[in-house]
């Protein structure tokens, strides 16, 4: 199935729509071209039900994990985009990256407090501004990639070339090569 059929059969929100359905801080970081939202069902917004339903494949979906670590004595945060088809590697490469003494997955509920956004729906566009941003070097091997759009109920289709070009955006090697 080529991209452009699939885009034909989601469900599209029109970008003067976007305010609408999504959180104000994820749509003012958004992309103004190339970046195409569109409506989920709660029950397929997980990655893998996503995946079977919508005809992506897990090596096109990009998820934003939340990371606690610490480094200098302080306490800081920092988003992951990751493909679903990989493992991070945590105490390897994300730590070096970070350059953190220690790390650990976010709490649910702190990551859904300090993104303001809903569990399953986190993205990397609207985050505070002291995290850091970290994408793992395969996303940018894809064509495009579906990610979060900061709530459950839609996505964001984009080339992962939009996340090269945004200042934000660090890309590394953070995942252990597929088995």
């Amino acid at each position: 199935m080529h991209s452009h059929e699939l885009i034909q059969q989601l469900d599209v929100i029109a970008p003067e729509q976007w305010g609408a359905h999504l959180p104000a801080h994820v749509v003012e970081q958004l992309p103004a071209q190339g970046v195409t939202v569109f409506s989920v069902s709660d029950d397929a917004s997980d990655t893998a039900a996503f995946s079977e339903r919508y005809g992506f494949g897990l090596e096109d979906c990009a998820n934003t994990i939340v990371i606690r670590y610490k480094k200098d004595g302080g306490e800081h945060y920092a988003a992951l985009v990751s493909l679903g088809s990989r493992r991070l590697d945590i105490n390897g490469a994300v730590k070096a990256a970070l350059g953190a003494q220690r790390l650990s997955f976010a709490k649910r509920e702190a990551a859904v407090e300090h993104s303001a956004m809903e569990f399953g729906g986190i993205t990397a566009f609207g985050l505070p501004a002291d995290w850091r941003v970290l994408v793992d070097a395969a996303v940018m091997e894809r064509q495009q990639v579906v990610m979060g759009a900061g709530v459950r109920a839609a996505k964001l289709l984009l080339a992962p070339e939009l996340l090269r070009q945004w200042p934000r955006c660090e890309v590394a090697a953070l995942t252990l090569p597929p088995e």
